[in-house]
């Protein structure tokens, strides 16, 4: 496993609240963070049927646009009475014509889904956030790290905090949904931690482990 030097850093991605959510992870670490948003970079098709593959998409082109090292996560919502739909699609099933995206009709869809499947109780509801963070250097290394978490679709969205489907996901052993948690409280992860929440918070935890040497 390749370590990463603190220096100048290249998040791989367009998408301001994941941008947060990785400064956030990566703020305490001495690095010199810009986005792939902040410096123009077009956004490259994702044309993978993985998260990994998607994910490693990203960080080669920041890598290969900037001539730094670059850090990607491609991140989604796995349901199990969908066969793990919409998986890879996560964000595509929020899409409007005009290229804008609209979270509120995905999570429509996602229960409308779920009804057609007869999927009323919580045992039936079950589903999983993975988020795969991909770190890419100048000489196309690549070293992959994945996050992930289970819990309960709920209907209808609870709280405004977060953002994507975080209102209806109901993570196992808490009594309340992603988008009523504090950034804190769903991925305040930092070194020392024994255990991370979120699925990103998960994944970063094995990229500073394994790539910043930090437990």
């Amino acid at each position: 496993m390749r370590k990463l030097q603190p220096g100048k850093l290249v998040l791989a991605t367009h998408n301001g609240s994941k941008l947060r959510e990785i400064r956030d992870l990566i703020g305490p670490f001495g690095f010199e963070v810009t986005s792939a948003g902040e410096l123009g970079l077009a956004e490259p098709a994702e044309e993978g049927t993985t998260f990994e593959e998607n994910a490693r998409t990203k960080a080669l082109a920041a890598a290969r646009a900037t001539g730094l090292p670059a850090l990607s996560d491609d991140s989604g919502i796995c349901v199990d009475a969908l066969d793990g739909a919409p998986g890879v699609h996560t964000a595509d099933w929020a899409e409007l014509p005009d290229g804008s995206r609209d979270f509120a009709m995905a999570m429509r869809n996602v229960e409308e889904k779920l009804a057609g499947k007869g999927a009323a109780t919580p045992e039936q509801r079950g589903a999983r956030f993975v988020s795969v963070l991909c770190m890419a250097w100048p000489d196309e290394h690549v070293e992959f790290f994945r996050g992930e978490v289970a819990g309960t679709l709920v209907w209808p969205p609870r709280g405004k905090l977060g953002f994507g489907y975080d209102p209806v996901f109901r993570p196992d052993g808490y009594d309340i949904t992603f988008g009523e948690m504090t950034a804190e409280e769903k991925h305040g992860w930092k070194p020392g931690d024994a255990e991370a929440l979120s699925h990103r918070a998960r994944a970063f935890k094995r990229f500073a482990h394994e790539c910043l040497g930090v437990d």
